[in-house]
């Protein structure tokens, strides 16, 4: 069986997956323990950036190593480095300050996943009309359709093209000055996607480290509904994202979408707010509202979720334009697309907080 010693001179040898520097030089292997009589070592490891692609890799050569060396169990638990450590490596030069790796510790750009508990709330019409509506009030916004199964975004907005490969990355769409990604790119004829967890998370990797987005203040994410592989795969990837929960005002939508906001929580996701969407419905001839699906669905949702409800949609459609066709993009001067910028300014102001 292997030694404490022994097991912390192996550990030292391997490589901070950011930083590119050993262990030993980072002061990453924080904690080694092993129990002879059990063949047990349970360690505990600091990283530059936790949550990551990388760091799932490293944990498996990790326990490859100590198995290797004897171990019958291996125990990981991660922690990110201090301060102190990383401000060490950054006057060194080891860690970029460009920014322009999504995943990279000093990356500028605010995830922003839209998620939602069910699906046909409308949770991938919110999520274009604020990635257009944040980019009319001047930020750089990229929007991916992590929807894989169910993606929409291309149609929602009218786009026609596909990504063009520069090099080694592939150039995302440009459409109402938002750059999308999504699945529906890279199949033919609307065909289904017949794929298990571990290639979605693969191709959600790819779409973050891929795809040469340039400088991004906000990247939104049109999450699946519910609380599956994919969901899960971003709440890995990505520890410090925020969150939007959108439900309809109908009382088990929003019980629904309390599954999504307490995803969101027992990962350490912020959750900005709630989107009250289908609200209501306005009659053009008399402007009276009937409420549809009832009442009081989001104020409830956002009660429980410990937040605020960001704005209430009615249930409308945009003016189309066969000219410059995008079925589900509101016009900013739309009643619904003021609504939408109301939002994007909230959510703004408490980001910035």
């Amino acid at each position: 069986m292997v030694t404490e010693q022994q097991a912390r001179e192996l550990l030292n040898k391997l490589q901070d997956p950011i930083l590119h520097k050993t262990l030993e030089e980072t002061n990453g292997v924080l904690e080694v323990k092993v129990k002879e009589e059990k063949s047990h070592i349970s360690v505990r490891i600091a990283l530059a950036k936790t949550g990551t692609p990388e760091q799932l890799q490293l944990q498996m050569k990790i326990v490859e190593l100590l198995k290797e060396a004897g171990a019958k169990t291996v125990g990981i638990r991660f922690a990110d480095l201090p301060e102190e450590e990383l401000e060490k490596h950054r006057a060194a030069g080891d860690l970029s300050e460009d920014g322009s790796n999504l995943l990279s510790p000093n990356s500028k750009t605010t995830f922003i996943a839209i998620a939602s508990g069910k699906g046909g709330v409308g949770k991938s019409t919110v999520s274009v009309n604020l990635a257009v509506s944040l980019a009319r009030l001047g930020k750089k916004v990229g929007l991916i359709d992590a929807d894989i199964y169910g993606f929409s975004v291309p149609d929602m907005m009218g786009i026609t093209s596909r990504p063009v490969v520069n090099g080694t990355k592939i150039n995302p769409v440009e459409r109402f000055d938002v750059k999308v990604i999504s699945m529906g790119f890279f199949v033919e004829d609307n065909s289904p996607v017949i794929w298990r967890g571990p290639m979605l998370g693969k191709m959600l990797n790819n779409f973050f480290t891929e795809v040469d987005w340039g400088e991004l203040d906000y990247l939104l994410l049109d999450l699946p509904p519910g609380t599956g592989d994919v969901a899960l795969d971003v709440h890995t990837m990505l520890p410090s994202c925020k969150e939007i929960i959108v439900t309809t005002p109908h009382p088990t939508a929003a019980f629904v979408a309390a599954r999504a906001g307490a995803m969101a929580l027992r990962t350490n996701h912020d959750i900005i707010g709630v989107v009250e969407n289908m609200s209501y419905f306005e009659s053009r001839l008399t402007g009276e509202k009937e409420f549809v699906f009832g009442q009081g669905g989001g104020d409830k949702l956002a009660e429980e979720l410990r937040t605020e409800v960001l704005g209430r949609l009615p249930l409308q459609q945009p003016d189309w334009n066969e000219d410059d066709f995008a079925p589900s993009i509101y016009d900013a001067e739309h009643p619904t697309g003021r609504i939408y910028q109301e939002i994007s300014e909230k959510i703004i102001a408490t980001l910035n907080k």
